[in-house]
């Protein structure tokens, strides 16, 4: 719960971490995986305190980190956070305060310790950054009413929510072979798609090549098969927030998802950030979930739980900005194109974690599982092209003029992810960025 590391008043040594609008303050701590640029070391897990980097496991084997932390700090020797992952919440407790302590500039010590961690920060600027996790399953969800709503009404404009949607959290597998962490490019797939007024489908480079606006769940412990994980338990198994952009072909989506769901419209290539902020960290912003309207089926007591009902949901305010070939040639910064907020899902990631073991299906260490687009109630709140330019009829007109129905080759898509609130520290989730290339030639 709230404890001393989400003192607002806390300040780092780090001088960094306390400048205006730095995302990562004392009071954040997420973790990721890097190397020194050019250095050929292997990738190791570090945490984000300003715009450094601390060497996790090389704290602990300096004796910077020790007693029950030093176990956690060592298992982030590895190339990934899976062996952390899987430790459990009392060890990630610990190793929180551990590295809090280290970098907290009114610790006792706290000049000696700074002298000694020094060697130990990397420059964010000259780190390359990895995947945060060696994630054996992806599982997207389908949470936001509001964007479920908009995309049926396209649809079944009399019906647009199906009568499964408020009884249980609609998922599919992803791949988890074609995620990429943040800044990797993202081709232009081809696919097979049916052309409005078309007679015979035919195969070619995307025509309607979409982002979409998420947030991830990583899976700490997991569970053995066939032993499902109760909703006041599952808490225990959430390791942290990331953000997600599931680039999405809706041209070959609109064709191939009946009657079997999303297929190759969606595995070609998923984004994730590369910072993975802790349940412990947005301990501050856990809030009661959105209200359901009068009427709605409460939930079924599998997905009921007291923990969840007060504080199941996170505010998390959600950015979309776009930067095209032409903004970046004229010096332009990237035009925002919607703002929304996770705290509006209409099912818990709880609530998704739980279904999904719910019928004994084993969630492992490293595990993904993310929210679906994230839309809320209003036209700038949209989580997707697809709702923001109503399947294309209504284009959105960037500060060069240049119209947009979907995304064009050469478009930046970055998602940004910050909580704020009173009486707690601003943290943020650093971007989840990825820029469109060319369809390559004919396969």
């Amino acid at each position: 719960m709230i404890d001393h590391t989400h003192n607002p008043d806390a300040l780092s040594w780090v001088a960094s971490a306390s400048e205006a609008g730095n995302e990562f303050p004392l009071q954040n701590l997420p973790f990721g995986v890097f190397a020194r640029r050019g250095s050929g070391d292997a990738p190791r897990v570090g945490v984000a305190i300003g715009g450094l980097i601390l060497d996790v496991a090389a704290c602990a084997d300096a004796g910077l980190i020790t007693g029950a932390a030093q176990g956690p700090a060592r298992a982030c020797a590895g190339p990934s956070l899976n062996a952390l992952m899987a430790r459990g919440r009392a060890d990630w407790t610990a190793l929180r305060h551990a590295i809090f302590a280290l970098l907290d500039a009114d610790a006792p010590g706290a000049d000696e310790r700074q002298d000694r961690a020094a060697m130990f920060l990397v420059p964010c600027a000259d780190a390359d950054m990895f995947m945060p996790a060696a994630v054996g399953d992806y599982t997207d969800f389908y949470a936001s009413v509001h964007h479920a709503a908009n995309v049926g009404r396209m649809m079944r404009p009399d019906n647009p929510l199906l009568p499964n949607y408020k009884h249980v959290p609609i998922g599919y597998h992803g791949r988890a072979s074609s995620l990429v962490v943040s800044g990797t490019p993202v081709r232009r797939p081809w696919g097979q798609t049916k052309p409005d007024g078309a007679d015979s489908p035919l195969v070619g480079p995307s025509r309607r090549l979409d982002y979409e606006l998420e947030v991830g769940v990583f899976i700490g412990p997991g569970n053995d098969l066939g032993s499902p994980v109760p909703i006041d338990a599952i808490d225990d198994h959430l390791f942290g927030l990331c953000l997600v952009n599931d680039w999405s072909a809706r041209d070959m989506q609109a064709w191939e998802y009946q009657p079997l769901g999303p297929f190759l419209a969606k595995n070609f290539g998923t984004t994730v950030s590369p910072w993975v902020v802790t349940m412990d960290a947005l301990e501050p912003f856990r809030v009661p979930p959105a209200a359901r309207p009068e009427g709605d089926p409460a939930p079924l007591p599998y997905l009921t739980g007291g923990a969840d009902r007060l504080r199941g949901a996170f505010d998390v305010s959600l950015d979309v900005f776009v930067r095209s070939a032409r903004m970046r040639e004229q010096g332009l910064p990237p035009h925002r194109l919607s703002a929304s907020n996770l705290q509006d899902l209409y099912w818990t990631l709880g609530q998704m974690a739980t279904h999904h073991a719910s019928n004994g299906c084993n969630l492992r260490p490293g595990d993904l599982l993310a929210s679906g687009t994230v839309s809320g109630p209003g036209k700038g709140a949209r989580g997707c092209l697809l709702e923001l330019t109503w399947r294309g009829a209504e284009p959105l007109t960037l500060p060069t003029g240049e119209e947009r129905r979907f995304l064009e080759d050469g478009d930046e898509v970055a998602l940004q992810g910050t909580c704020r609130r009173t009486g707690a520290a601003t943290i943020g989730f650093g971007e989840c960025r990825g820029i469109v290339l060319p369809a390559r030639p004919s396969p």
